[in-house]
């Protein structure tokens, strides 16, 4: 059973030399004439003899910040093994945590997350104290301006402003483990794209390498369902994305659903999404095959049909302020060597799913 603990501290910082406060949890916070600066500390998920924890910082000043870290006491019995959207270090107990390049910069009011899958239980994880520093402009994130991270860094496209919120949206295909994800962080970042974040409400699996792993990615559910609950829109107001990846429609053609009736499920998930953001660029899969043999009898031509209809009605649907865009994942993809069992993908089918994604996304993000 996956249980979520949290436990929200405080941190002061100066506004314009870091300085830090310790705070025990559950006491008052320190008083300071500079605070500024609160880290909220949560365990995701916690399987016994692992754990998810997240961080949030948020810059509670009266000055924007040009980077931060956060510092805690790892208990004994515990270690982390990787992290996403922070440098983490590990020097005996005491964890550090610095800003990335991209989400360095904290405006008033403004903030960033970052996580860590560690051993041990997640509840014992929950550190006794912490410190939250921030760097006021001109002063340097961790490291001095020439080290990763520091204000002084050149970016890749994109780089100023807020970072281009990407959310996955999808099945299993996109969620469990998903790892064409992983492979789409990683080769966006290493093509200079790094003001970008994936975001979701669902922690990703392990992919081999640290990564942005927040999705929407749910694992057995319909397209036709999600449309019916409205679930959609609490997912897109808790992360207000820019840019949507949707896969979506694999259950719905193996519970034999017409194709008329997935498409207009897609298109109640388009206005959800524009209700959350009028100016929303949604990209949508030609999904994925299905081998007939290890699925359903109709599934081949079910999604054959579905990937036929899909250009139209994405044309129906697309407007100059708010685009459908059609992403085809379904040509060149070979359910014998591209899945594990017909249906999901195998590392040469996420390669090919991320491939496809990153030559959409590449011209939108320029």
């Amino acid at each position: 059973m996956s249980r979520t603990w949290a436990r929200a501290v405080t941190g002061a910082c100066s506004a314009l030399v870091v300085a830090a406060a310790t705070l025990v949890i559950g006491g008052a916070p320190a008083a300071s004439a500079a605070d500024g600066c609160s880290a909220e500390y949560t365990v995701a998920s916690d399987w016994g003899s692992g754990f998810v924890g997240n961080v949030t910082v948020t810059n509670t000043s009266g000055t924007p910040a040009t980077g931060w870290t956060v510092q805690w006491t790892l208990p004994s019995g515990h270690t982390i093994t990787n992290t996403w959207n922070a440098e983490l270090s590990v020097n005996g107990s005491t964890v550090t945590a610095t800003n990335t390049s991209w989400n360095g910069s904290l405006p008033v009011g403004g903030s960033a997350s970052f996580g860590f899958q560690g051993t041990g239980s997640g509840a014992s994880s929950l550190p006794t104290d912490i410190a939250c520093f921030l760097d006021a402009p001109g002063g340097g994130t961790p490291g001095g301006p020439d080290e990763p991270g520091g204000p002084d860094e050149p970016g890749g496209p994109g780089t100023p402003g807020e970072p281009v919120r990407i959310m996955p949206l999808g099945d299993s295909i996109t969620g469990s483990p998903g790892c064409w994800r992983a492979l789409l962080w990683r080769d966006l970042t290493d093509a200079g794209y790094t003001n970008i974040d994936f975001v979701g409400s669902r922690a990703g699996d392990g992919c081999g390498f640290p990564y942005d792993h927040e999705n929407e990615g749910h694992g057995g559910m319909l397209v036709t369902n999600l449309a019916r609950s409205g679930q959609l829109s609490t997912w897109l107001s808790a992360t207000n994305p820019d840019i949507v990846l949707m896969h979506f429609g694999t259950n719905d053609v193996w519970s034999s659903l017409p194709t008329q009736t997935i498409l207009d499920a897609y298109s109640t998930l388009v206005s959800q999404m524009r209700a959350n953001n009028p100016n929303m660029t949604i990209l949508v899969a030609q999904i994925i095959p299905m081998d007939s043999a290890r699925s359903c009898a109709t599934c081949a031509q079910g999604v054959q049909a579905l990937n036929a209809a899909i250009p139209a009605w994405a044309a129906s649907e697309s407007t100059a302020q708010s685009p459908v865009i059609v992403v085809d994942q379904w040509t060149g993809f070979d359910t014998g060597t591209d899945t594990y069992d017909g249906v999901h993908p195998n590392a040469s089918g996420d390669a090919k799913i991320a491939q496809n994604w990153l030559e959409a996304l590449i011209p939108l993000l320029d």
